[in-house]
């Protein structure tokens, strides 16, 4: 909160694309995810404050050198979501992820082939991010 000049209290809009954010209920619950696209005010169909994510439904595992090429490449393997989520049900972190996700918008959550195409390009974009070892917390499991 901060005051305007105007006097009249504002909150600041930190739920920004490329925001992570904790998945708090749900089929993903305590998943990571990362915002694409917010939606502060609401739509006509969702009249209250919302976001599209797309997040890590399973994260990669632990790879070590003993381990052959065929498993340590199946083990960097992850899998991903998509999918509108109500402000109240994600927490924000003070992590950002830099990734363009230009197949996944608002009409595809709605058409499922479409979905599935989104998802494939946004493993695929999470893969790479994902060996260049940047961004190392974000492709961690959450412990709790």
């Amino acid at each position: 909160l901060f005051l305007t000049c105007s006097g009249v209290a504002k909150m600041v809009k930190f739920l920004k694309p490329g925001k992570v954010v904790v998945v708090l209920s749900g089929r993903f619950a305590g998943k990571k995810a990362v915002i694409v696209k917010n939606h502060d005010d609401g739509t006509s169909s969702r009249p209250y404050g919302h976001a599209l994510v797309v997040g890590l439904q399973k994260e990669p595992r632990k790879v070590t050198k003993r381990q052959s090429a065929k498993k340590q490449a199946k083990k960097s393997t992850l899998k991903t979501f998509i999918k509108t989520v109500n402000y109240n049900h994600l927490m924000p972190t003070r992590y950002t992820l830099d990734c363009d996700f230009k197949s996944v918008s608002t009409d595809v959550v709605e058409n499922a082939t479409k979905k599935v195409e989104a998802r494939k390009d946004a493993k695929k974009q999470l893969e790479e991010k994902f060996k260049t070892g940047k961004n190392r917390w974000f492709f961690t499991k959450l412990r709790f």
